[in-house]
């Protein structure tokens, strides 16, 4: 089993040397930029970690995982724009619609989106496709709700904006590595709980969110049950999830360093 190290250098790799459709021409550069702008890639690490633990090859799950990447790269883009939540950096740089133009932002979200799909349909089944779709739609879902300031279940929100794609990278793994349905259950609400803590744990480091609506010591209590709920889940797998493990304690050493 690799490492999530030798995992991340993967994903890098493929990502360098993903070629897009002809058509895109010059807006192609729009896309490499944002693809590039850094992260510690974990929604395509859970990919393969959950894939690898079920016997898949890195090898298989790569386009599942970059489509993943994708996906929520254009989200980022499109989050960022002045219509949304007008942001001028990501990561320390730039954002596209800054770096370019708003016109070229929208489009560069738009093409990311695209090439995902082409990603996933590349297997021979609709399931990697599906599992992305429901996520984008859950992300576009959440974040209407935001802009709109609606009232109402803020872990419910976060669920569809930032949980859904947590859900699809381990939805699509499971998939690629045709574990069957009965057996799907705690991977999935592993990945539900998983998504949760990240976003619990990014509110508790901002100060905003579920940090500002229960007190930060109230949303780090909450970080813990659903990391212990989660590690539950991991119990219930009959896999070696020893990556899936340290991916989750990851997410609590960003809280607990903050």
């Amino acid at each position: 089993m690799n490492s999530l190290d030798e995992h991340l250098a993967l994903v890098e790799e493929y990502l360098g040397g993903l070629r897009f459709a002809d058509e895109l021409g010059e807006l192609t550069e729009a896309m490499r930029y944002s693809l590039e702008g850094g992260g510690k890639r974990i929604r395509p690490l859970l990919c393969l970690a959950s894939g690898e633990a079920r016997g898949a090859e890195p090898e298989q799950l790569l386009p599942a995982a970059t489509a993943i990447e994708l996906v929520h790269t254009f989200g980022m883009v499109h989050d960022d724009l002045p219509a949304l939540d007008d942001d001028d950096l990501r990561r320390g740089r730039a954002t596209s619609h800054v770096q370019f133009d708003e016109a070229t932002a929208i489009l560069n979200g738009d093409a990311l989106l695209s090439q995902a799909f082409e990603l996933a349909l590349s297997y021979p089944g609709p399931e990697v496709a599906r599992e992305l779709s429901r996520a984008a739609v859950g992300m576009i879902g959440g974040q209407f709700d935001d802009i709109q300031g609606a009232d109402g279940d803020l872990a419910r929100r976060h669920s569809l904006k930032t949980g859904r794609l947590f859900e699809a990278a381990v939805g699509c793994a499971i998939a690629v590595a045709v574990l069957p349905e009965a057996e799907r259950e705690p991977w999935r609400a592993f990945a539900a709980d998983f998504g949760l803590l990240y976003q619990v744990v990014d509110d508790v480091l901002d100060g905003d969110g579920l940090a500002a609506e229960l007190g930060r010591e109230g949303a780090s209590d909450l970080a813990d049950e659903i990391e212990a709920r989660a590690r539950a889940r991991l119990d219930e797998i009959p896999a070696d999830t020893a990556l899936l493990d340290e991916l989750l304690s990851g997410l609590k050493r960003r809280a607990a360093a903050s």
